[in-house]
């Protein structure tokens, strides 16, 4: 019996085959069809913008070279102020007219000035505005405007009549003025949209009383913001 077993247990296995065990290998992060199709779509627009950017660089470059745009100077040439005082009641009494010079050196753009308001300032105060005639302006020509300011105001602050009382003693006063346009351009047939720039000219301005005054006006240049609202 026992020389029976042990033949049992030295002989060779008959039995089935065992089956190999299958390796698992876990999927990287980012890989497969869906991760390659994302970087390839990510390229494409990123190809895209760039060639849409450098397009856009070239053309304003090939415009520019062509047009070569500058913008369109103001100057305020002559000012005459035959009166400006202030009332008990705190109103100003003033008569201010003014050359304005509009130069467009451009060769090419003509410029629609379809709206022209100019406002006249006192420490930062409005006390005139006048709407001046809309007109059209060519290539490389200048126009003069002559906006004139006359009335009374009503103007209040804390330091208002001590610069007033400084400036009087000076003989000349420290007056702003801002024009706000409406304008479009024209390049051959073609008009741009509505621009609203605005103009602002700091001006030191003699009191001339009777032929009169201390000091000749000298001719500002204005300032201008084509964005500013």
């Amino acid at each position: 019996m026992a020389e029976t077993e042990e033949a049992h247990l030295n002989g060779a296995y008959y039995g089935p085959s065992v089956p190999a065990s299958k390796s698992y290998h876990r999927p990287s992060r980012g890989g497969g069809p869906l991760g390659c199709c994302c970087s390839c779509i990510f390229s494409l627009v990123f190809k895209i913008i760039f060639a849409a950017v450098v397009f856009m660089g070239l053309a304003f470059l090939v415009f520019w070279l062509i047009v070569r745009p500058t913008k369109v100077k103001f100057h305020v040439t002559d000012a005459t102020l035959t009166q400006f005082n202030f009332s008990t009641d705190s109103n100003l009494h003033y008569n201010l007219a003014l050359n304005l010079t509009i130069r467009n050196p451009n060769k090419k753009i003509g410029v629609y000035y379809d709206r022209i308001e100019a406002r006249a300032l006192y420490e930062g105060q409005r006390f005139g505005t006048v709407t001046l005639t809309p007109f059209y302006q060519g290539h490389k020509t200048t126009n003069v405007l002559n906006p004139v300011f006359q009335g009374q105001q009503l103007i209040v602050g804390s330091n208002l009549l001590e610069e007033f009382n400084q400036q009087k003693s000076a003989g000349v006063y420290e007056i702003e003025m801002k024009l706000y346009l409406r304008i479009r351009f024209k390049l051959g047939r073609i008009k741009t949209g509505k621009f609203k720039p605005r103009i602002e000219c700091d001006l030191k301005v003699p009191l001339n009383q009777n032929g009169n005054s201390v000091s000749t006006f000298q001719t500002e240049k204005c300032s201008v913001d084509y964005f500013n609202y």
